[in-house]
């Protein structure tokens, strides 16, 4: 690799961090996240890594607190820093996936009563969330690990398990629980996880009102093309907005 290549790979891998600080707090700013959840990126130069915070909030991460992580979860430069529990559901993911390259989990909470909910699915019923397909599915943690469980992913075979449930798609939820959303790109994964929230408010709403007409599965693939080749749109309003945000948290 030529002095000028290395330079632009550390440049690429700069900039990647700061959108992993910055989709940490614009998932807190925009309620997916709060106090827990977390979001990963696939390493840039070493595709068998990932990056995540250490165990923290994610509206208080910062640059210093992204730690390279294997996929069996062992961490490789934690220096003593906790890590989260549930980093399992990450590395077994990209594992399984080498399409995915980013995932965020959240305990978002207009999605969480889909996923106790199995006779109604949580589908696509606007054109934002066209990511959506057919319908998200449900992991299930009592078919693996029985039923005195905490319902977290604490090892590798419950993520494994885990990515089995979401297969090929691109959100799988997590019975009373959250959900797990991934993306072939981290701005993707943070406006997916923005928009299962938006989905599932309104199709909640939408039920109240009688039978809904979802996407088909055209329309979602369509949506989905013509939506996501604008996130650098969404993805700049929410930055700006969460740095906003935590200059006013600062000064207050």
């Amino acid at each position: 690799m030529s002095s000028h290549d290395s330079r632009a790979t550390t440049q690429d891998k700069h900039a990647l961090l700061e959108d992993l600080v910055d989709a940490n707090h614009i998932l807190f700013n925009e309620g997916v996240l709060d106090a827990f959840g977390h979001v990963s990126v696939r390493h840039p130069e070493a595709p068998e890594r990932f990056l995540l915070a250490r165990n923290m909030a994610p509206g208080l991460v910062t640059r210093d607190d992204i730690l390279e992580f294997e996929l069996d979860g062992t961490p490789a430069d934690a220096d003593g820093r906790k890590v989260y529990l549930e980093r399992f559901i990450h590395g077994e993911i990209y594992r399984a996936r080498p399409d995915v390259m980013a995932v965020v989990h959240s305990h978002s909470p207009s999605v969480v009563p889909f996923s106790a909910v199995a006779s109604t699915p949580l589908r696509p019923m606007c054109h934002m969330s066209g990511f959506l397909g057919e319908g998200a599915p449900i992991f299930e943690i009592r078919d693996v690990a029985g039923s005195a469980t905490d319902l977290l992913i604490r090892d590798a075979p419950l993520g494994e398990a885990l990515a089995h449930s979401l297969g090929d798609n691109n959100v799988v939820l997590m019975r009373g629980h959250g959900a797990t959303v991934t993306a072939p790109s981290l701005k993707q994964a943070v406006y997916r996880a923005v928009y299962v929230e938006v989905n599932a408010r309104l199709q909640a709403d939408a039920l109240r009102l009688g039978p809904v007409e979802y996407l088909t599965a055209g329309e979602a693939r369509s949506a989905m093309e013509t939506t996501e080749g604008q996130v650098e749109r969404p993805w700049q309003l929410w930055k700006q907005r969460a740095r906003q945000a935590a200059r006013a948290a600062t000064l207050s």
